[in-house]
C-alpha cells in the first residue's frame, strides 16, 4: 500500500510541475514579446520599401504604435 501511495504522490508531482512550468514559461514569452517585438522599425521600413513605398518617420511611428496598441487589446 505504501509502494502505490509514493507512486501516485510521484506522478501528481510530476503532472503538477510540468503544468506550473508551462504557465510559468508561458507567463515569461508573453511578457518578452511584448518588451522585444518581433517586429521592429528596420523590419517596418524594408516591407514598406519591398511594397513600393517611401517609408517616413512618422508612418513607421503610426505602424509600430498600432501594433503596441494592438498586442495591448489582445492582451485585455
Amino acid at each position: 500500500m505504501h509502494l502505490g501511495l509514493a507512486i501516485l504522490l510521484i506522478i501528481l508531482a510530476l503532472l503538477g510541475g510540468a503544468v506550473a512550468g508551462f504557465f510559468l514559461a508561458r507567463k515569461y514569452m508573453v511578457k518578452y514579446f511584448e518588451e522585444n517585438p518581433p517586429i521592429d522599425e528596420q523590419m517596418i521600413r524594408t516591407m514598406m520599401l519591398s511594397m513600393g513605398q517611401k517609408p517616413s518617420e512618422r508612418k513607421i511611428n503610426q505602424m509600430v504604435n498600432q501594433m503596441k496598441g494592438q498586442s495591448k487589446k489582445k492582451k485585455k
